[in-house]
């Protein structure tokens, strides 16, 4: 493990300490509010990536370890004592979450703006959509069991395209009208997969069907 190895594992363990903190801590009063933006600001780790130099080190020590620690704090942790974060209603959710980022890490460690897309249309993305949504979704549309909304929908969608357009600028890839065109259709595709996926499992679906449509618009980007 090199020394930006090390800084990278570091840094990503003591921000995620630090959200931890905050949210099952200081806003433990609010659950709901406390899970989303727990939700949300774990994507920011896309902005940590480029510090790590071994992609076994970011996928198998700095991602991996959370799907483990996040097994044990949900409400199927074998040790219930642990388990607190599921009164915030994170279910196996971070547990999807954490497999996501251990899967894309590993696989496109070279082309780190596609972990990107794929992270921040999860985070971000779903994030927001989940918030604003609840908030202002007044037309409703069910599928399986998940009632979503088509305001919640349209707010994944306009907070998404943007945020992978900051992605690309962060890690100073050329924005040219295709890929601007393949960030709209992925960011398009992200949205209608988070209203047809059910009971969370949109944090797998979402960010890997995201990276890998990426993928395969710009395989040479």
């Amino acid at each position: 493990m090199v020394t930006n190895d090390i800084l990278g594992v570091s840094f990503v363990y003591i921000y995620v300490a630090l959200l931890l903190v905050v949210t099952e801590k200081v806003l433990k009063r609010y659950p709901v509010i406390s899970r989303k933006i727990l939700h949300i600001m774990v994507g920011n780790i896309v902005f940590i990536l480029p510090l790590f130099q071994t992609r076994e080190v970011m996928a198998f020590v700095a991602a991996a370890p959370f799907i483990v620690l996040t097994f044990l704090i949900s409400p199927y942790s074998p040790i219930k004592g642990l388990s607190k974060a599921s009164q915030a209603g994170h279910g196996l959710g971070l547990v999807y979450y954490a497999i996501s980022w251990t899967i894309l890490a590993y696989l496109f460690f070279d082309r780190l703006w596609i972990v990107g897309v794929g992270i921040l249309a999860m985070s971000y993305g779903d994030g927001f959509a989940s918030i604003l949504g609840a908030r202002f979704g007044k037309h409703t549309y069910q599928v399986f069991h998940d009632k979503k909304s088509i305001e919640g929908s349209t707010i994944m969608f306009l907070t998404t395209l943007p945020l992978l357009v900051i992605n690309f600028l962060f890690y100073s890839r050329p924005l040219t009208v295709y890929i601007i065109t393949a960030l709209f259709f992925v960011s398009l595709l992200a949205t209608v997969v988070e209203g047809l996926t059910p009971k969370g499992l949109d944090n797998l679906t979402v960010p890997l069907l995201a990276s890998f449509a990426f993928w395969y618009l710009a395989p040479g980007i």
